[in-house]
C-alpha cells in the first residue's frame, strides 16, 4: 500500500447565511488565487454555515480572508493522506494509528475514480507529529 502523508493547516470560517452563499466566499478567495487541498461546506441550523478550508498556501489565505472581511479561526493541524486506491487502505491507516495510540477524532475521505483516494485525518494537535512518523514508517 502506498501512499504520501503531509501535515497540512486548517481553518474555520463560520458564516450566518444559507450553505449555497459558501459559493459567494468560495469565488471570491479563488479570485483572490487562494487554491486549497481541501474544502469542507456544512450546514449550521436553518441559516448558517460552516467552512473548514485547507489552503495550499495559509498566508494567502489571511491575507484574502482579512481584505474580505472573513473572520477564520486557526490555524489547526490535519494529515493529508494520499495514495493507491484498494480495498481496506483506510481501515489500515486507521489501524497503524490505533496501535500507536494516536486518536483520530474525525476523518474524511474521497476516491477519484481512477484508482487513487485522499484522506483527511483530524488528530489531537500533540499527536499529530508522531502521527506524520508512524504513517510515513509503513
Amino acid at each position: 500500500m502506498g501512499f504520501t502523508v503531509r501535515r497540512v493547516e486548517y481553518y474555520y470560517a463560520t458564516l450566518n447565511e444559507r450553505p449555497a452563499e459558501a459559493y459567494t466566499v468560495l469565488t471570491g478567495l479563488a479570485q483572490s488565487g487562494v487554491s486549497f487541498v481541501a474544502v469542507t461546506v456544512v450546514p449550521m441550523g436553518a441559516d448558517g454555515t460552516q467552512l473548514t478550508l485547507f489552503p495550499e498556501d495559509p498566508l494567502r489565505l489571511a491575507d484574502a480572508a482579512k481584505k474580505a472581511g472573513l473572520p477564520l479561526l486557526g490555524p489547526n493541524i490535519a494529515l493529508l493522506v494520499q495514495g493507491h486506491d484498494e480495498m481496506g487502505a483506510l481501515a489500515t491507516i486507521h489501524g497503524t494509528l490505533h496501535d500507536a495510540k494516536v486518536e483520530v477524532f474525525a476523518s474524511s475521505g474521497v476516491a477519484d475514480g481512477r484508482g487513487y483516494y485522499g484522506y483527511i485525518l483530524y488528530v489531537r494537535p500533540e499527536h499529530a507529529e508522531r502521527a506524520a512518523q508512524v504513517l510515513q514508517a509503513t
